[in-house]
């Protein structure tokens, strides 16, 4: 079984279960253990895993770190886990202080859900503050998917892995950086536009002022960057409907089904969003007379959604289970990008 299908599986899992896991063991044993047993560890090999490994620090004695990963008789990788309600945020430095007295490479600080890997990058044998690599397994993306792959036991490889992890820890922290900035912008930040733009003196006023300016401008530039996305796709794709579709077309020229500008629009915009999940070649659109179908492998079986814009309310209807849908209203087609988690998952489940 693929790394991709077995990471789903234990996702599907973790949502099944994590109702009922509500302390820090369930937690190892329902979602850790599995997880480390799908990087090719023996869970069971007391020379491979050890649970409890014993990392004295300083005058304290018999310290324990949850997990070891093995190599050559030495700590490879620890990994301190805490119960999955818990905010891995307060727990860093723990594991901080495991890492420095151990021949450890790797930290991994994990609630079983949330994942988060440290090395030393900063300064040898020094757990850096913010891990190099982040992600979610309810949320797995494919880029994650194939940085999860270099921890295989079988594909392990120190060099590269810290090679990339300089990358890896730049990129994701300017990332999120970004992200705050357009939803709060600082002070330093707004001050520089301001210094650019104008004459004024930089008063918190105008720095005030600009902080507003740098919000609408952020905004306006991811809605104009997801319609030049959409521009993009139409005209690489032109109208992506399969050919089936389209020979039904040809073959029944007078069916009365008109495909919309609107519904198109709306068609790239969850491909767009679903682009990160999976290939695009995979989504395929089916109109018919009462609304504008988007399909998983162009099976009715597997519909993601279906866009109901023959009226003036127009709709989102998102594929909940068999015979269950959430149909949702929208104000305008832009507002489908609000929806992106439940699309996503409606694919992590067709795709399971």
């Amino acid at each position: 079984m693929e790394l991709k299908e077995q990471l789903k599986n234990l996702s599907e899992r973790i949502k099944s279960l994590k109702d009922s896991v509500n302390t820090e063991e369930a937690t190892k044993h329902s979602f850790i253990m599995p997880f480390i047993s799908t990087l090719g560890y023996d869970i069971f090999n007391p020379n491979v895993v050890i649970p409890e490994f014993t990392a004295d620090i300083s005058k304290k004695k018999n310290e324990k770190v949850d997990y070891a990963i093995m190599h050559d008789d030495d700590p490879l990788i620890l990994i301190e886990a805490k119960c999955h309600t818990e905010n891995l945020n307060h727990h860093a430095t723990q594991l901080e202080r495991y890492f420095t007295v151990t021949e450890s490479k790797f930290a991994i600080l994990t609630n079983g859900i949330e994942y988060k890997i440290f090395t030393d990058l900063e300064k040898p044998n020094r757990m850096d503050e913010v891990p190099f690599f982040s992600f979610n397994l309810l949320e797995l993306k494919d880029r994650d998917i194939k940085e999860i792959s270099k921890f295989k036991s079988e594909n392990f490889n120190i060099e590269n892995i810290v090679k990339s992890a300089g990358n890896k820890k730049y990129i994701s922290g300017i990332k999120s950086i970004f992200k705050e900035e357009v939803k709060n912008p600082s002070d330093d930040f707004a001050r520089f536009f301001a210094s650019k733009l104008s004459d004024k003196v930089l008063r918190q006023n105008v720095i005030d002022e600009f902080k507003g300016y740098s919000k609408i401008a952020f905004s306006e530039i991811v809605s104009d960057m997801a319609q030049e996305k959409i521009n993009s796709l139409k005209s690489k794709l032109s109208v992506e409907i399969s050919s089936d579709d389209e020979k039904e077309v040809e073959d029944t020229p007078d069916d009365g089904i008109v495909t919309t500008e609107e519904e198109l629009q709306g068609f790239f915009i969850v491909k767009s969003i679903l682009a990160e999940n999976i290939n695009l070649d995979r989504i395929h659109a089916r109109d018919t007379k009462s609304y504008f179908g988007v399909l998983l492998d162009n099976n009715n079986r597997k519909w993601i959604c279906r866009l109901l814009f023959n009226t003036k309310q127009k709709y989102l209807s998102i594929h909940i289970e068999d015979k269950k849908e959430e149909k949702i209203a929208l104000d305008k087609i832009e507002d489908i990008y609000n929806y992106k988690e439940q699309l996503q998952k409606v694919i992590q489940r067709l795709d399971s």
